[in-house]
């Protein structure tokens, strides 16, 4: 399946039946008059959050969404039927924002939420409300109210425990489907991962969501390589896990590029508690580990934990530490292992 995050649709609610002109005319019933009916309300357009969904792909075929009008009334003073409401089936995590993109009209992130966003025209008035002591035989009668339309942008934010973050080829990948039951995509260049990921990760008892995004690189927030696009998948995480590739030649610059893009995106990233990983620890030896240790940590301000997601090598370890910042309120990560830092 694709995946999309980001699509623009137009929705309309339904218009009100019209009222009906109706007289009663029965055999030796002395007094007639007036018996129209109002006409039925619009339907309304519903956005619903479902659980299965994880991509907005559907709304890149069918963009239009139209509620349908309400039934005209009729005689006997019978109200018309009204229109039924249109549900529109959105992934949990979804923002439904405002044409030019500059307001978020609402935010669905459990599932089963729904969210009555259009609102259907009223039915019009029949005959028979017109009746007054001095108009005994209206012929007026209202066509309806119309119903409410706009364009708008849906942008989907999936919604994890944990970010996966770093550069291209970080390993991210690999760890993901190490811990995970997720099948992403390993190769040995650049931005394999072109998608966002998602891994349910059962520790100790524990079960979380981890999401992985397509690695960074310097200039992301002006547009370089994939972008920061992104980002906005790990903004609703608790923790971020953060890896550096031990074979980079500069572990420290390696750091900082990561840490300034998402300083430069915003929206509270850097300051999510991270754990951070000097990954493909089993490339290299102790001596040269200990060195890159050394370095990162002096940019960092904490103690990498050593990693290989191709080994396992470090694996209980880092999912230790993540752990440790899913604990309820109150348990707090010991003072002993300060294997994280906000960034």
């Amino acid at each position: 399946m694709h995946f999309l995050d980001q699509a623009k649709i137009f929705i309309r609610s339904g218009a009100g039946g019209p009222g009906a002109v109706s007289f009663r005319r029965e055999k030796f019933i002395e007094y007639g008059g007036p018996d129209g009916g109002d006409g039925g309300k619009g339907g309304d357009i519903v956005f619903e959050a479902v659980e299965g969904l994880n991509t907005l792909i559907d709304f890149r075929y069918t963009q239009h969404f139209r509620a349908p009008r309400g039934k005209g009334g009729s005689g006997s003073n019978r109200t018309g039927a009204g229109g039924d409401d249109l549900v529109v089936k959105v992934p949990v995590g979804t923002q439904i924002i405002s044409d030019d993109r500059e307001h978020v009209l609402a935010d669905l992130t459990r599932a089963g939420e729904r969210l009555v966003f259009l609102k259907g025209g009223d039915g019009g008035r029949g005959n028979a409300s017109y009746k007054t002591s001095t108009n005994r035989a209206p012929r007026q009668h209202g066509t309806g109210w119309p119903g409410e339309e706009m364009w708008v942008w849906l942008r989907l934010k999936l919604l994890a425990d944990v970010g996966l973050v770093g550069l291209p080829n970080a390993g991210k990948s690999t760890f993901l489907n190490a811990v995970t039951n997720a099948h992403a995509k390993v190769a040995d260049y650049p931005f394999t991962t072109l998608h966002p990921k998602l891994g349910v990760v059962r520790h100790k008892g524990r079960e979380f969501v981890m999401a992985d995004i397509p690695g960074l690189i310097e200039g992301a927030a002006e547009g370089a390589g994939i972008g920061d696009r992104f980002l906005g998948h790990i903004e609703r995480t608790r923790v971020l896990l953060h890896l550096v590739d031990a074979n980079n030649e500069d572990v420290a610059d390696t750091y900082r590029i990561v840490r300034d893009e998402l300083e430069a995106y915003g929206e509270g990233l850097s300051d999510k508690p991270q754990v951070l990983a000097l990954n493909k620890s089993d490339t290299l030896d102790d001596e040269l580990l200990d060195a890159l240790s050394e370095e990162l940590e002096e940019v960092a301000g904490v103690k990498p934990l050593r990693l290989s997601g191709a080994t396992g090598a470090g694996v209980e370890a880092v999912l230790d530490a993540i752990l440790r910042h899913l604990a309820p309120a109150g348990d707090e990560p010991g003072a002993d292992e300060p294997a994280w830092s906000p960034l």
